[in-house]
């Protein structure tokens, strides 16, 4: 890779791994029950103060359900006083208008609010908990008169596949300012519902959708996909777009696989992942500053050499994009740096090279 600088540019921190839910995909397999260990508001404005000192990357408040925690709003407002630019990921359901009013004070610029299907009844299915989907309509309408912006983040199974274009309409209606869309990786109680995975052709048909959705008014990013990143390519040529990021206005529409590289998860005991979706750790910040970890952990420095990589990953000419879903490389083969199993294109070279064997 040369002598690039990695730099974080996204942190992922759960603070806590309590919430009101019970969602059937929860990575996090979070419940109220769950709280032992939570890093300290102490320990948290300590690390801030560590990762300030080289990098001034956006902060993912997240769960669990952060707004169970009662200085959220203390670490917002800390975090923004250090020039850091605080979103907040939520269910939804506790963003009552005062609720939304503190958020701002705090500095928090975007929350995200899931919406995993188009009608309330499936969705509190997903969401494991009756009117999950009512409270969150009225926490994105709290939001609203506020003047907080937010997303809607969808995560995708089969049960809502066929939903994808009426929760994108929603989110058009709603106001949101941008549609995450999250492909299952099945980590925590995610491993449930394996089942409901979709098969690679789905998935890349999801892709294809929302290459065409995306241009419909609403920002669209595809979240656990890096070969999101090639589909685009691929499309954008096919229409004869030029598919540079910042020319096509097709940009910050999806990327490849920050984890380690430009995006890590610290964790709500202080284990840093290179996701939330991939629970192999680079290091602890109660045993080494974030820093440290960052800059010298043998994970991230595996992750960031895309040379690494195996399988037909190694042998992709898209594998410095996209690097492929390390976590879901992980899930399918206790591999990290094992190819990404849910992806259907087929290298050139390793096109090359199967033709070569069989000979």
């Amino acid at each position: 890779m040369g002598e690039r600088t990695f730099l974080p540019r996204l942190i992922a921190w759960e603070l806590t791994g309590r919430c009101n839910l019970k969602c059937i995909h929860c990575r996090a397999s979070a419940s109220m029950e769950q709280g032992d260990q939570e890093l300290t508001t102490e320990e948290i404005k300590k690390t801030i103060d560590n990762i300030v000192t080289f990098a001034s990357p956006i902060i993912i408040l997240t769960g669990g359900e952060p707004l169970v925690r009662a200085d959220v709003y203390e670490i917002a407002s800390y975090a923004t006083g250090k020039g850091l630019k605080v979103v907040l990921g939520t269910n939804g359901t506790l963003v009552t208008p005062e609720v939304a009013r503190r958020l701002v004070e705090a500095g928090i610029k975007r929350v995200s609010i899931s919406i995993d299907c188009a009608y309330s009844g499936e969705h509190d299915g997903f969401r494991g908990v009756p009117g999950a989907f009512d409270q969150a309509m009225r926490g994105i309408e709290a939001c609203k008169v506020a003047g907080l912006p937010f997303q809607i983040n969808t995560t995708v199974t089969s049960r809502n596949m066929g939903q994808l274009q009426e929760i994108a309409d929603l989110a058009v209606r709603l106001g949101a300012v941008a549609h995450h869309i999250f492909l299952l990786v099945p980590t925590g109680r995610g491993k449930a519902i394996e089942d409901e995975e979709i098969s690679p052709e789905e998935y890349e048909g999801v892709l294809r959708w929302m290459y065409g959705a995306q241009k419909g008014g609403i920002h669209m990013k595809a979240t656990c996909a890096p070969h999101y990143v090639r589909v685009l390519s691929q499309r954008a040529l096919e229409e004869g777009i030029d598919p540079t990021p910042g020319r096509s206005g097709l940009d910050a529409s999806g990327s490849g696989c920050l984890g380690g590289t430009g995006f890590c998860f610290i964790s709500r005991t202080g284990d840093v992942n290179p996701c939330g979706y991939l629970p192999v750790k680079a290091g602890n910040i109660r045993e080494k500053p974030f820093r440290e970890i960052w800059e010298s952990a043998g994970l991230f420095l595996d992750l960031r050499d895309r040379r690494k990589l195996k399988g037909k990953c190694g042998l992709c000419e898209y594998k410095v994009a996209c690097g492929g879903c390390r976590a879901r490389a992980y899930a399918g083969t206790g591999d990290h740096l094992a190819e990404e199993p849910y992806c259907v294109y087929q290298p050139k070279a390793w096109t090359r090279r199967a033709a070569q064997i069989s000979k």
